[in-house]
């Protein structure tokens, strides 16, 4: 073997040694991962985010996977002949629009199991619907009854708990039940943050479609890799988040504050962010902390 070979091997072992603290540190914590946007359209990038969050699982986390569906959703609904709404970011969800939203997340949900189980680890999809994991009412935003769209009032985590224990992957999709057992649709964020405070996780990772916050994010300058809640709170106060980064920030704010210890903001788009961000030194997206 020459020099040049034994180093790259000597570099991979490196590599190895560098994660070794973070599999000790969190070996049989929960993270829960909220898979959505770019990283869900791409076939590489969600083999990818798949072989990630199983790694995760072999090592000694227990990941609990929640994801989204929104662009596949408009996808089937412009299919069918429909036209989709959105009121402040959220899809106005009549009972046809329902019908077909609850059928195409768990098309993506059992996609997602299929996955999992081809690289030998056991997966099980189920619904906020299933167990009565998630309840919600019906969200009203400035008043607008914009259909069937959830705001979760419980999480009832024994369904996940026992999955967890008996070494299954849980992958839920965020469909919930009101009172009258009517499905609702869910953002997925918010049942993300639901779930991991419910199941007291140590770590939420958001995949998005943003490298993490930025100070000037005009200019993209500024990043930032670990902020407390206070200081994510003033962000916010101070105008500097805007768009769709508000209410996914609010919920990172929540989920810390609801006990979930670190919450992880990722670009989906980068292949092993998850890997990247929990298993080295640096990382490579925004971390949000207590304190």
């Amino acid at each position: 073997m020459d020099e040049k070979e034994m180093q790259k091997l000597q570099e991979k072992a490196g590599i190895l040694i560098e994660a070794l603290p973070y599999i000790q540190q969190f070996n049989r914590r929960i993270i829960v991962v909220k898979y959505g946007g770019s990283a869900m359209t791409s076939e590489v990038l969600r083999a990818n985010v798949i072989k990630d969050v199983t790694l995760l699982k072999l090592v000694g986390f227990k990941p609990i996977i929640v994801h989204g569906g929104g662009k596949e959703i408009s996808r089937w609904v412009g299919k069918v002949g429909m036209e989709a709404k959105f009121f402040n970011g959220l899809r106005v969800t009549d009972a046809d629009t329902m019908e077909v939203a609850e059928m195409v997340l768990n098309k993506v949900n059992k996609e997602l199991v299929k996955l999992v189980e081809e690289l030998g680890v056991r997966a099980i999809g189920i619904s906020g619907k299933d167990g009565g994991l998630l309840k919600v009412q019906k969200k009203m935003p400035e008043g607008k009854d914009i259909g069937f769209v959830g705001e979760i009032k419980e999480v009832d985590p024994k369904i996940l708990m026992d999955l967890l224990e008996k070494d299954f992957l849980p992958i839920v999709c965020p469909i919930g039940m009101d009172d009258k057992y009517d499905s609702y649709n869910i953002n997925a964020d918010e049942a993300a943050c639901a779930i991991a405070e419910a199941v007291h996780a140590e770590k939420l990772a958001f995949l998005t479609d943003i490298e993490g916050l930025y100070r000037n994010v005009a200019e993209k300058s500024g990043f930032i890799s670990r902020i407390t809640a206070d200081e994510a709170e003033k962000l916010l106060s101070d105008g500097i988040i805007f768009g769709g980064m508000i209410p996914k920030l609010e919920n990172c704010i929540n989920a810390v504050r609801g006990g979930v210890n670190n919450v992880h903001i990722l670009d989906g788009r980068i292949l092993h962010c998850l890997l990247l961000e929990i298993f080295t030194n640096q990382g490579i997206g925004t971390a949000l902390v207590k304190e």
